[in-house]
């Protein structure tokens, strides 16, 4: 069986200041439908106190770049909020990626930064220094809809962001060469419906979803639910 007639894995990639650890009840859910899938933690998640020259979206990019590679199938790579960024720079020319879905995510273009998307200047990256911490009321902006449990342990597990991630523009955009989904987060309080829109466009098909900015806490099953027909290759 070659690699075009195998099912895809999955390879799920966390926004800012989160960690591979925010997956966990997605692959659950996902390994119960027999679906295999990886995780990466960035490198541009820092330890608080973290000073001198720090990891950026390049890094972040070349770690995933690097697990694309070393899982043997097909797959669907799938970033979150943040994370949408450097897989959008990890994913062109790599034969194995069937799939991009931008999860309430940045999906940029050449030149673009997180920080230009925001309607800031765009600065030389060589002068970037420090970090970005969390950003103000997470309980509100990011997780409003999560269960106060998982909730209560996904803010403890929150650390600082390199500026320097969001400063590095992307000089190159994988889902202008590869098919892409978008899933549009319908309550979200930190990306507003307004603000995905523009980077759904890009994409090749958006699905919607009824939750704020987290759906991978706050509806597991139903973001799995979107991920599988995507993987199946059924229409949005």
């Amino acid at each position: 069986m070659n690699d075009r007639t195998r099912s895809p894995q999955f390879l799920l990639v966390h926004g800012a200041w989160h960690g591979a650890w925010c997956w966990r009840g997605l692959q659950d859910v996902l390994a119960d439908r027999g679906w295999t899938s990886h995780t990466v933690d960035l490198p541009s998640v820092v330890p608080e106190g973290s000073a001198g020259k720090l990891p950026g979206l390049l890094d972040d990019a070349r770690v995933i770049r690097e697990k694309i590679d070393a899982v043997q199938a097909p797959l669907v790579v799938v970033g979150h909020s943040y994370g949408g960024a450097p897989i959008t720079q990890a994913t062109p020319g790599a034969a194995n990626v069937c799939h991009i879905v931008y999860v309430s995510a940045f999906a940029l273009d050449q030149g673009e930064s997180l920080m230009t998307c925001f309607g800031g200047e765009q600065p030389d990256p060589a002068t970037v220094q420090g970090v970005v911490p969390v950003r103000e009321d997470p309980a509100e902006t990011l997780y409003h809809d999560v269960p106060e449990q998982e909730r209560e342990a996904a803010l403890a597990r929150l650390r600082p962001q390199t500026a320097l991630s969001f400063a590095e523009p992307v000089d190159r955009a994988g889902w202008k060469t590869l098919p892409s989904s978008y899933v549009l987060c319908e309550d979200d309080r930190s990306l507003p419906p307004s603000y995905q829109e523009p980077f759904a466009e890009r994409t090749g098909a958006t699905y919607r979803l009824p939750s704020g900015h987290t759906p991978l806490l706050s509806m597991p099953g139903k973001l799995a639910d979107l991920l599988e027909r995507i993987a199946h290759g059924v229409p949005a």
